[in-house]
């Protein structure tokens, strides 16, 4: 289902240092965090290349990023452009990831389709902490209910009818 995925990326602490950082970090240094958090996940680093052939940017506009985020201290940037979060880059990153799950699992129960990446782009830089909780927990409500599902499904159909 689709919340066994954003339950293995639950952290406070990921919360907490992104509230810490939310002065330092813009959308586009948290897109770009996400994204490396998510290809090192399966390569364990990432490389400037492909950071920028992933997010359609230029690579010297992601060589400059990732120098940004590496004085943050959230990357550890190699020679020849290899890419390495740091462990509080992996926290953030992390709550990143999930933040952007939750997000696209509810407006996937909502019945958003084609736009559901952009849609979900545009709200994870905008909602509280508070509001995400809210969220995920209603889409604990959702998964564990599929007769309300079912009948808000009808309700939608309903209400496109009429």
């Amino acid at each position: 289902m689709i919340m066994e995925e954003t339950q293995k990326f639950h952290t406070v602490r990921g919360y907490q240092l992104l509230e810490q950082n939310k002065k330092l970090l813009t959308s586009a240094m948290e897109d770009y965090l996400e994204m490396i958090y998510r290809n090192s996940l399966t390569d364990g680093y990432m490389r400037i290349n492909t950071l920028s052939d992933l997010l359609n940017v230029q690579a010297s506009s992601a060589t400059k990023m990732v120098q940004k985020l590496s004085g943050l201290g959230l990357l550890d940037y190699k020679k020849y452009g290899i890419i390495f979060l740091t462990e509080n880059g992996k926290e953030i990153g992390k709550y990143l990831l999930e933040r952007h799950s939750i997000i696209e699992a509810f407006l996937k129960y909502l019945g958003v389709g084609d736009t559901i990446l952009l849609e979900t782009e545009l709200i994870e830089h905008n909602i509280s902490v508070s509001t995400l909780h809210k969220i995920e927990l209603l889409n604990k409500f959702f998964e564990t209910s599929p007769d309300f599902l079912q009948k808000f499904e009808q309700f939608k159909k309903a209400c496109r009818d009429t």
